[in-house]
Parts: C-alpha cells; structure tokens; sequence
C-alpha cells in the first residue's frame, strides 16, 4: 500500500503552469526520487504535499484517506533553501523547531543530544547559528526535519554543499530512517545519488509526469540491447559479417589479458546463436548487458528521446 497518492494534480500560476495533470504513487517504506529539471515542478509539488499551497484540481492521499491540516505533524521537510535565526543558539533554535512539531521540550532534548552525539556537533549547543558553517548549519537542519520521527520525509537537494564524507553520512542516515519504516522523498539532479539511494521514481518534465517506476525496472526498460564481452584470442575472429545476423559491433578495446567489445543485438534471441558463436571464435570470459544509468536516461527524456510506448 502506498503511503502518499497524488491524483491528477494541476496548479497554475497567472499564464504558467506549474503542474499538468501530474499522478503519482510512493510505496510505504520506500525511497522515492523526484527527478525533473529546473522549473519543471517539482517544488510546487512538494509544496502542494505539504499543504504550503493547495492544487487548483486533483487530489493527495495520505495514509488511505484526503491530505489533512493535521498530517502536516507527520512530515518532516527540508527546503532546498534553507535559513536559521542567525542570532540564537543553535540548541535553542532546535528545541525550538521540535515543539512546533509536537515534542515536549524533555523529549526533544533527549533525542537532539542524541543527534548531536552522532553528528560529532555536541559542543556546539551553546553556540550562535551566525558561528556554523554551511555544512554544519545543514546537519542541523537536517536533525530538526527527522527528529519528530515523521512518516514521511520530504529532503530537497539534501546533499546540496555538503563535501562527500558529509554526504554519505547523510545518505546513510537516510537509508536507515527508510529501514526503521519512513518513506522518503527524494527531490535531486545527482543521478548518482537516485542510482545509490533510491527504490522508485518519477520524472517530471514540462509541468507533467514523464516517466514513473521502480529504479531497476526503468534501467531495464531503456536498455538499448547493447552487450559487454570480454575474451582472448585474436579481436579479428569478431569480424563484422560473422557476427551480422545477431548484432552490430560497436567497438573492440584491445587489452590484456582479455579484450573487450561492445555489440548491439538484432533481438532478444540472438543472445543463445551469438554466444554459441563467440566460444566458438574465441576465448569468451565474460557477456553481460550494458544497463544505461540514469543519467542517461535523464538526458534522454528531457530531450524527448524515450519512445512514448515506454511511457506507459
């Protein structure tokens, strides 16, 4: 069951429009990615989810029944554009922020000197804001969005600014509050990022949904039936019009001790004649298919150069 349903949202702004008809489902438990490029609305959706705004048509779902003004207490959002009060200290300011979400000042001490702890910031409680630097200002920021522990995170660009050992610690937290049950959305441009920490996605384009589904499958899906082969022997053996009734050679790397070669098959089936072939003709050591990252797809997509069919 999913945890959050978005059902043909729209929102317009003046002549703009934010969003077209946009659908969506994110599974419970799960790390959902929302791709798009810049301007394409992803954050008037996010907005929209945490009734910052509300849609001119459609619906949201959360938990099985309408958004609700009070399911606000069980998301926890960290914006792309971020800002503390510069002049109070940092733990005030956090233990600030977790009442407003419903902690009693005891209990969210507790948990915010536990966070502290693990974030290697404990000695900055007493410090002003206006001290932090960016990266520290972050994992603060960071801390107060999960402290409540909401049911659904909602983490814009969380890695924006951070060097990679502070990424990854974040990426690690955020892959362990989805093992103890949060469902995480993930809004970003790092494809790498959607490729490490990400279970589903959905790409939006233009204002409206253009690609959705488990990070995997969509990898899968776009393949372009190109395949790796590593062996020995002599690379002349993978000539051109052997090889042409099971596929085109994109291109032969000469090594040691095995040479590669990139090939195109004609058709699914070709993979059984084509291997026979190649232990035939040479030495093989290795045939795996060459998934596209999601980069690529990315591209692909913006660019208009998936095929509709696949869409659906």
């Amino acid at each position: 069951m999913c945890l959050l349903r978005v059902e043909q949202v729209t929102k317009r702004y003046a002549a703009h429009t934010a969003l077209d008809d946009v659908s969506l489902e994110v599974p419970r438990g799960a790390v959902y990615g929302l791709l798009g490029p810049n301007g394409a609305g992803k954050t008037t959706l996010i907005r929209i989810i945490n009734r910052i705004t509300a849609p001119d048509s459609g619906r949201v779902f959360f938990d099985g029944r309408p958004l609700a003004p009070d399911d606000i207490y069980r998301i926890g959002y960290l914006p792309e554009e971020r800002g503390l009060y510069k002049k109070m200290r940092v733990g005030e300011q956090a233990l600030y922020f977790a009442q407003l979400k419903g902690l009693s000042k005891r209990e969210a001490t507790e948990r915010l000197r536990a966070w502290f702890e693990k974030f290697g910031i404990a000695e900055w409680w007493d410090r002003k804001v206006e001290e932090l630097s960016k990266g520290m200002a972050q994992k603060i920021q960071f801390i107060i969005t999960v402290l409540h522990r909401p049911a659904l995170l909602i983490f814009d660009e969380p890695f924006s600014g951070f060097d990679p050992i502070n990424a990854n610690l974040l990426k690690n937290e955020i892959l362990a509050l989805r093992d103890s049950g949060a469902t995480v959305i993930f809004s970003t441009h790092n494809m790498s990022s959607v490729e490490e920490i990400c279970d589903h996605i959905t790409l939006i384009d233009r204002s409206r949904n253009v690609l959705s589904g488990a990070v995997g499958e969509i990898r899968r899906r776009y393949g372009e039936s190109v395949f790796r082969i590593d062996f020995a022997g002599d690379p002349a053996a993978l000539s051109q019009q052997e090889l042409q009734p099971y596929c085109s050679v994109l291109g032969i790397k000469r090594g040691a001790p095995y040479h590669t070669a990139e090939v195109r098959l004609v058709s699914p089936d070709a993979v059984r004649p084509l291997i026979g072939l190649l232990n035939e003709r040479t030495e093989l050591h290795g045939f795996s298919e060459v998934i596209p990252g999601m980069n690529d797809i990315f591209i692909r997509a913006v660019n208009g150069q998936l095929e509709q069919t696949d869409h659906e």
